[in-house]
């Protein structure tokens, strides 16, 4: 078993974001990758109706996840602090109680979700073929929600112990499992979308898998809490998991907005921006990981009480954003005819494919500035602060400014407008953020429920001596 360490709290700072930002972006990465493949091989069946249920199940899915990722942030957000406050076995306790939650979680949600699900899907406009076909693909996936929530719960640990590279390996292993099942289920046995299904299903078994291994044997990661105190971390842990799940959910109200604005100006402009959207996940997958790698390097010196490496870790979380953004952005611009190319865009969507890949592929540094800020509220306490933010970018910070981007600009004026609601909320988010890190007190002049405990104990023993 690895001696356990906070490994955060000492060391070069930018060194530890840019390592965490890097390891985590290859494991989302290879997410995305995930999905891609399975759109792939359902494309060459060569039927419509495939391709459309298994995008009304991925709506379905996407809420699954989002609790998951609530969880998630919950448990890396405990154990982070506990680990910095030197705090090694309420960590453990922490990290059990959070894969207790996946685990009852991830029972629930398909218990309440499959006998509703033919009325789920024609909420969401599936009919005929297409909602059977995605019903039958959920009724394979959903099950295993388990697993997925379970998986998620020990990366984040991992990431809290800050071991970076071994939280990476469970996403690849997932990627890759899919991508050599896919192929061998869907067109070897010729199970179709179903296929596809059961190769998901694998790939979210091994990825737990790969997880839980190096939690458990090399940090001996989990310890059952005692009652008590497994009361205090569904508290805790809900305070924190519940605005993250909103938080997450707030994104795909925002790509609703623009959608419906978009689509004013026909089908070529939504063809580019959904190409956009692509691009996005694969380009900046480093931004986009940024939230939940640096949360760790917070909370481990929140909980060792060292604001002024959290406040050093939020400046360095932002300067390494920007030239990361700004040098992929550079290549953009160099390679946009190309991109545009690749692609087969005309028209309106090449339009809007140039526009993106210069100047407006520079405001995902100010999207970058959001999730740093959303990782700092978390784990320092004010998880509510990372929900206001990302509703209001998503809503307030979207929906006027679209609407006025495109009256001006047509449906570039849409991604203009889109940018300058994210420019507006990345100051609110960063100067709420280090006004909290200024502010915030040190976790440990509140007792938790588990040293209160041990307080108590020890004074009642000296008692009885």
């Amino acid at each position: 078993m690895t001696d356990v360490v906070a490994r955060f709290v000492e060391g070069n700072m930018m060194r530890h974001v840019s390592t965490m930002s890097l390891t985590s972006s290859i494991g989302l990465m290879a997410i995305f990758a995930v999905d891609l493949i399975d759109v792939f091989f359902i494309s060459m069946l060569g039927r419509d109706a495939l391709a459309a249920a298994a995008g009304y199940a991925s709506v379905v899915m996407f809420f699954a996840s989002a609790v998951n990722i609530g969880l998630s942030v919950a448990a890396g957000t405990l154990v982070a602090n506990s680990l910095g406050a030197r705090q090694d076995v309420p960590a453990r306790e922490h990290a059990f109680s959070a894969s207790m939650f996946a685990i009852a979680f991830g029972i629930l949600i398909p218990l309440l979700t499959l006998p509703n699900i033919d009325r789920i899907l024609d909420l969401l406009g599936a009919s005929g073929e297409v909602a059977e076909r995605a019903a039958d693909y959920l009724w394979i996936i959903l099950p295993t929600t388990v697993f997925s929530g379970l998986g998620m719960t020990t990366v984040a640990v991992l990431r809290a112990y800050g071991d970076g590279r071994r939280a990476m390996m469970p996403s690849l292993t997932g990627a890759l499992v899919n991508g050599v099942l896919d192929p061998i289920f869907i067109f070897s046995l010729g199970l179709g979308l179903e296929g596809a299904a059961w190769a998901t299903v694998a790939a979210r078994f091994a990825t737990m898998l790969m997880a839980l291994w190096p939690a458990i044997r090399l940090y001996n990661g989990f310890a059952v809490p005692r009652t008590g105190c497994f009361l205090y971390d569904i508290r805790e842990g809900m305070q924190i998991a519940v605005p993250a799940i909103l938080a997450t959910v707030a994104t795909p109200v925002g790509t609703a907005i623009v959608t419906r604005e978009m689509a004013k100006y026909g089908t070529d402009a939504v063809a580019g921006m959904a190409v956009i959207n692509r691009m996005i996940p694969v380009v900046f997958a480093v931004v986009l990981a940024l939230s939940g790698s640096i949360g760790p390097i917070m909370g481990q010196n929140f909980g060792a009480g060292r604001n002024d490496r959290v406040r050093e870790a939020f400046f360095d979380g932002v300067i390494f954003a920007g030239i990361y953004v700004l040098s992929v952005s550079l290549l953009l611009f160099l390679f946009r005819g190309q991109i545009a190319d690749f692609f087969g865009a005309k028209s309106e969507a090449r339009e809007l494919i140039l526009l993106f890949c210069w100047p407006l592929a520079l405001a995902s540094f100010f999207n970058a500035v959001i999730f740093v800020a959303s990782a700092s509220f978390n784990n320092l306490g004010h998880p509510g602060y990372a929900t206001w933010v990302n509703w209001g970018r998503q809503t307030l910070g979207t929906l006027p400014l679209v609407l006025i981007g495109g009256a001006f600009y047509g449906a570039a004026g849409v991604l203009i407008g889109q940018a300058i609601g994210g420019i507006i909320f990345a100051v609110i988010a960063g100067w709420l953020s280090l006004w909290m890190i200024t502010e915030q007190a040190h976790p440990l002049k509140q007792l938790t429920c588990r040293f209160q405990l041990q307080r108590r104990m020890h004074e009642m023993y000296h008692k009885v001596a």
